[in-house]
């Protein structure tokens, strides 16, 4: 398997399970309530707008495979459109399965030769730097949904 087939791979698991840590999206967010995607927990993000966070830079990267501009901004990855029902919140997550698998199979296609050229700008490092990069943004904001489910689901538990 060579190199882009198993970033492709990696895409997939924290996405869609079988990585080395056993811990995925989709099973994560299994049972949360589009009203426990949007409880707010303190000063941490709500987990809606963390899957948001996510799919924007999973998007961001998959326009410049398709031979785009980079036009993603910082100031707009956390512009989560309302969350007012659970048909919003199952929206969100089917456009983030999607859209990670679309990014996978852009990966999985990019020709690995390319992985040490620039990513868009020799600013943003390599096409490898960048597409790694979405594996680990993705797992560091995995653990906050992890540990803000469990808050949240100890709190109904307490209120109970």
């Amino acid at each position: 398997m060579n190199l882009t087939a198993l970033i492709g791979k990696q895409i997939r698991e924290v996405h869609f399970g079988g990585n080395w840590t056993d811990v995925n999206l989709r099973d994560t967010l299994k049972g949360v309530t589009w009203q426990q995607s949007i409880t707010k927990i303190d000063h941490l993000n709500t987990i809606a707008a963390l899957v948001f966070h996510i799919n924007y830079y999973t998007v961001a990267v998959a326009k410049v495979l398709e031979g785009g501009p980079l036009t993603s901004s910082d100031k707009f990855s956390f512009e989560l459109p309302p969350i007012t029902s659970e048909e919003d919140w199952e929206n969100l997550k089917n456009k983030n399965w999607q859209d990670a698998e679309h990014l996978a199979e852009l990966v999985e296609s990019f020709p690995a030769e390319k992985l040490d050229e620039d990513f868009t700008d020799k600013k943003y490092g390599s096409y490898y730097k960048n597409l790694q990069g979405i594996i680990e943004h993705a797992h560091y904001h995995l653990g906050q949904i992890v540990l803000i489910k469990k808050l949240i689901l100890e709190k109904e538990i307490t209120i109970q």
